[in-house]
């Protein structure tokens, strides 16, 4: 009998149109070909990615050893959709004790597999398709979000007079239109962070256009507020967030949270969400059927963990002092180099792991004739004569053109600050 495939041409592999122009994380591969240069045997500062080296900061022994005691209790079953009822609790106290936010653990609290389930499901949760987001730039992974639900974006660049932080008047001119604004404060990649008036004005302005979308029965705007880095706030920062500001917003308002930074938990994959009670429970349905829940081991020792504030309160405070003392130790040689005469700026840092760093190289002259154009050139002569290894803002959305960089301190010794502002220093000689 003649095979039906000598018959008939095969059809071509065709996918959905969402996938096929989903494009993979531009941080992520960014990382990936640092990390095959050491593979190779060169010996890179590598800090690009926004995790922490384990080695350096481990989660804390306590919660470690109570994650092993889940297993060994053969904890290994599925947990509820919205998370264990003894991790919502620790999360309400957690939450109304650390940041003075009040939210029930019955129905305004769900558990997720880190912040990523989260905030995919508020975008499903919030946005139709053909519905208009609106983001800064840079920012982290918007675009693939607002990619993945058929959304429009409005993407306003921030500017670094303003720390790269949106403002009302930013947001004005879009706000009759749109359906969800997304912030994150701290915020990455940047590392600064909101001042209270400035995240006013912005819940003020959403307010006042959900008055009048009242009026009319229109879909309100919502806010995704991202402050999983709340807990690394430094120095005389000091976070804010929406619902503390102004109540009214509360209901209009999906914050997005857990353990991945403040605990050096990354992998342990545990997050949390709250809001108004008919938008948890709508995300809940949406985790529940791509089963993107938090491991219930993990949960069971998460939940025993944040019970004792004192002492959690214990390791951040040692925890956020190596951190700051890493962030403020690369931004003083920074500065040195920058009153040395280089074209280096850094900005402050305030919060989360990252320092935001001009290398304001463009139309410079490299040993061979090359000349710097934009954030690529400068990122990859940067890589090859200093053997550091930082992220472009073009990996967050913003101009290729853009100059502007972010350096992650989770994987940084102390040790080698010194070693690699030399390296830059010999590096930033060679240019013309």
């Amino acid at each position: 009998m003649e095979s039906i495939i000598t018959k008939h041409k095969a059809a071509a592999i065709k996918v959905s149109e969402m996938a096929e122009h989903l494009t993979g994380s531009e941080i992520l591969k960014i990382g990936a070909e640092v990390n095959a240069k050491i593979r190779d045997g060169h010996k890179i500062s590598n800090f690009t990615i926004g995790d922490f080296n384990p080695e350096i900061f481990p989660i804390p022994a306590e919660l470690k050893a109570d994650i092993i005691d889940a297993y060994q209790h053969n904890q290994t079953n599925y947990p509820p959709a919205d998370g264990i009822l003894s991790l919502r609790q620790a999360v309400s106290k957690f939450l109304k004790t650390t940041l003075a936010l009040d939210y029930s653990a019955s129905d305004e609290i769900i558990i997720a597999g880190g912040a990523r389930p989260i905030i995919y499901s508020a975008y499903r949760a919030l946005v139709d398709l053909g519905d208009y987001v609106l983001y800064p730039l840079p920012s982290w992974n918007n675009n693939h979000y607002v990619h993945q639900v058929g959304a429009h974006p409005i993407e306003i660049e921030a500017k670094p007079e303003k720390n790269f932080m949106l403002t009302a008047d930013d947001i004005k001119p879009h706000i009759g239109k749109v359906t969800l604004i997304s912030l994150c404060s701290p915020q990455n990649p940047t590392g600064t962070m909101f001042t209270r008036e400035g995240l006013e004005d912005i819940c003020n302005l959403m307010m006042d256009e959900n008055y009048r979308r009242g009026q009319t029965g229109e879909k309100p705007v919502y806010l995704l507020y991202d402050q999983i880095y709340c807990q690394l706030a430094f120095g005389e920062a000091k976070h804010y967030n929406p619902v503390s500001i102004l109540p009214e917003i509360r209901d209009y308002t999906v914050f997005v949270d857990g353990i991945s930074k403040f605990l050096a938990a990354t992998g342990v994959r545990v997050g949390w969400s709250m809001g108004n009670k008919k938008v948890i429970e709508r995300m809940k349905s949406i985790i529940g059927h791509v089963g993107a829940w938090a491991p219930k081991a993990e949960q069971i020792a998460v939940a025993k963990y944040l019970e004792n504030i004192p002492l959690v309160n214990n390791f951040l405070e040692e925890f956020k002092d190596d951190i700051y003392q890493r962030l403020m130790g690369f931004y003083e040689g920074f500065s040195a180099l920058k009153k040395e005469g280089f074209n280096v700026t850094a900005i402050k840092p305030q919060g989360a792991i990252y320092l935001t760093v001009n290398f304001d190289l463009s139309g410079k002259k490299t040993g061979d004739g090359t000349i710097l154009t934009d954030g690529e050139s400068i990122m990859r002569y940067i890589l090859n004569e200093a053997s550091v290894a930082v992220v472009p803002f073009y990996a967050f959305g913003a101009s290729e053109n853009s100059t502007w960089f972010r350096l992650s301190v989770g994987t940084a010794q102390m040790t080698e600050i010194a070693d690699v502002i030399n390296r830059l220093r010999k590096a930033l000689q060679l240019l013309k």
